[in-house]
């Protein structure tokens, strides 16, 4: 109910079907983690990127569920899962990760990542092979990550990260203009861009516990490299690379490496997209990730 009633005051009368749907929780690594489970057949779990939540798949969710089982977590640390002051280190969203799967006895399972989220479904395809049937990377992360944004905002902001107390008395001062900042560096197609769009990412970042886990994240994005982004090319898992045309973040050249360095991965370019195409092209992924996965639509 806490969900949907946020949800219901934020959007008196644009309440999706994805923001309908309960929210289950589960015990994973000293965090309760919230997350969508709709839908039957194939499992599928959607893992969103750095900063974000469950929202990132909300034009997924739906639409694949009419055909799959369809799991959207919110990643430890993030939305409506629990917050707990820890490491948030790439092997420990692993380790979480591995006990949500395990936990619901998922076998063989299906990841598709966005950003960070593909990291960690790279990551999971390194540590768990026999598990992980197909990989879906959207815009995903490359090896010498820190080297590969483009965005003088996100790499600014990465490598020279303002104090705590600074950052939320920023979001408290100019929230809604720095989350319209943030979208416009990720989101190429600026009438995508309302009002509304915009208050659900202020919301996401006034709340108190928002920034805490993020510059964990932070502090330990180097690890990705030494743990996981050196090994990429040993993954001989069934892949489909998505990747827009206009990704601010991390330009096409980044995706097209990505997938010469993994041999069994094909390579789809969405045009006039940004970073996120899963939410600003939304028919042409779904629809590639039911191709990709052999599932016919109708």
């Amino acid at each position: 109910m806490l969900f949907r009633d946020a949800i219901t005051s934020l959007f008196p009368s644009d309440i999706t079907l994805f923001q309908r749907w309960p929210v289950s929780y589960t015990q994973v690594e000293h965090c309760r983690l919230a997350y969508l489970d709709h839908g039957v057949g194939t499992p599928l779990v959607l893992l969103h990127g750095f900063g974000g939540s469950m929202w990132q798949w909300e034009h997924q969710q739906h639409s694949l569920s009419r055909h799959c089982r369809i799991l959207t977590p919110d990643l430890p640390g993030s939305g409506l899962s629990e917050k707990p002051r820890i490491a948030y280190s790439p092997e420990y969203l692993v380790r979480a990760m591995q006990t949500f799967i395990h936990y619901l006895n998922l076998h063989p399972v299906t990841l598709i990542g966005h950003s960070m989220g593909a990291g960690l479904a790279l990551a999971l395809a390194l540590t768990e092979p026999g598990r992980i049937a197909r990989l879906v990377l959207i815009a995903g992360f490359p090896p010498r990550l820190l080297n590969s944004i483009a965005s003088p905002l996100y790499a600014a902001f990465l490598r020279t990260s303002p104090p705590l107390w600074l950052a939320r008395l920023g979001n408290r001062i100019a929230g809604r203009w720095l989350a319209r900042r943030v979208l416009q560096e990720i989101i190429h197609q600026d009438r995508l861009i309302t009002p509304l769009v915009v208050e659900r990412s202020y919301r996401a970042r006034v709340d108190p516990g928002f920034l805490p886990p993020l510059y964990s994240l932070m502090r330990h994005l180097e690890e990705w490299d030494t743990t996981y982004g050196l090994r990429l090319a040993e993954i001989q898992i069934p892949t489909l690379i998505i990747w827009g045309t206009h990704d601010r973040i991390f330009p096409l050249e980044v995706g097209k490496d990505l997938h010469a360095l993994l041999s069994r991965s094909s390579f789809l370019v969405i045009p006039e997209t940004g970073h996120m195409p899963q939410w600003e092209s939304p028919d042409q992924v779904n629809a590639a990730i039911l191709e990709f996965l052999q599932i016919r639509e109708g």
